[in-house]
């Protein structure tokens, strides 16, 4: 059944959907009705929702709530999301699921917070110190909003690290008359095959870090921010600390082919390649549309996964089509350009960017003017 609904909301309801358990969260425009919206949905099904005194304190909460088996999730935007970068360093670490929603406002610092800003997709793939792994989602739609909440619940789950959804003032605040699909369910802790006694809580399996047990079945596992070996103890052997650092840095690399989602779009002949995310992704496919209604050969890639990056893929579509330039509409200074400049470094193929930073929408006619004439 179809019906309207704002993209905060479905967000929410995706989660709701998913199996979400737990809620911690602060009020930030853009992405207050997200925690609005749970705070009325969630205790009616079986869940908790905490109003905390700060970003910080939402984050910390979710890892905890989480630790102790609660599928958890906050939402935020730019300013709570720097607060929120420590502890997603420390859930990385220590392995713990979280899944953090950041609708993206116009910044930096306080900016613009009722406009649109597409500025925070360096900093979800590499704002924590240190390498780490993360998945990053990126829907352009409302229905989008729904599917990748859930996505990314479930891979937090399934991988054990933090999952980042980055929407967009845009996606969170439009209403659109959507269908959602079938749910896609959050993985649910099961007892462990060994006895609590003999249960290594970071043990590697098929190269991936045992799955957690459920509360109050007799695991009880130390927990760290601080290198530590299968135990989960605290250690500075290099050997130990190699093998635990090589396992959490490849381990989105392990699965970038079940991770790595992205539509294509009029790519038959096309001598402009256009590549654009979040609302500004929905923006381009529309100028791409109508060019191509006049003749002209342009095609569109619209990225839902930001990481892993699909550096394989475009190489392979670059290769494929042999586009004449590629033209990147984002709101911001260029930070998906930088990505597509270094996957493609060495061909021979100019890449160009449209960039916007007030607070609005890029214009159609200039995105058609850099395809035409840039």
């Amino acid at each position: 059944m179809s019906r309207i609904v704002m993209g905060d909301v479905a967000c929410a309801m995706g989660a709701i959907d998913a199996g979400l358990k737990f809620y911690a969260g602060y009020p930030i425009t853009p992405s207050s009705e997200i925690a609005e919206t749970l705070s009325e949905l969630l205790p009616k099904h079986q869940g908790i929702y905490l109003q905390m005194e700060d970003e910080i304190g939402s984050i910390m909460a979710v890892i905890g709530a989480s630790y102790a088996g609660y599928p958890a999730m906050t939402a935020t935007s730019g300013p709570g999301f720097s607060l929120m970068q420590e502890a997603i360093g420390y859930a990385a670490m220590a392995e713990i699921p979280i899944t953090i929603v950041n609708v993206m406002r116009a910044g930096p610092s306080t900016g613009l917070a009722t406009q649109i800003g597409e500025g925070d997709l360096m900093q979800a793939i590499w704002g924590t110190h240190g390498d780490h792994p993360v998945v990053v989602f990126s829907p352009g739609n409302v229905r989008e909003f729904y599917i990748y909440t859930q996505k990314a619940l479930y891979w937090a789950e399934k991988l054990r690290m933090p999952a980042i959804v980055l929407a967009d003032e845009v996606v969170g605040h439009m209403r659109e008359n959507v269908e959602f699909p079938e749910p896609i369910k959050i993985p649910v802790r099961t007892v462990p095959e060994v006895p609590p006694e003999k249960y290594l809580p970071y043990a590697t399996v098929n190269g991936d870090a045992v799955p957690l047990p459920p509360l109050g079945q007799g695991y009880l596992w130390h927990v760290t921010g601080s290198a530590h070996g299968e135990d989960g103890f605290p250690t500075i052997k290099p050997d130990k600390v190699k093998a635990l650092l090589d396992r959490l840095n490849t381990k989105v690399e392990r699965h970038r082919k079940e991770l790595i989602e992205y539509e294509t779009y009029e790519l038959d002949g096309a001598e402009t390649l256009v590549i654009s995310f979040a609302s500004m992704g929905r923006v381009a496919k529309g100028v791409v549309a109508e060019l191509r209604s006049q003749g002209h050969k342009v095609g569109l890639i619209r990225p839902f996964t930001m990481w892993p990056f699909f550096k394989e893929e475009l190489r392979d579509i670059v290769n494929h089509v042999k586009p004449k330039k590629i033209v990147i509409p984002e709101i911001n200074y260029g930070q998906l350009r930088l990505l597509v400049e270094w996957t493609l470094k060495g061909f021979d193929v100019p890449v160009l960017g449209v960039n916007v930073v007030n607070g609005d929408l890029i214009p159609p006619e200039l995105i058609e003017e850099a395809i035409l004439h840039g």
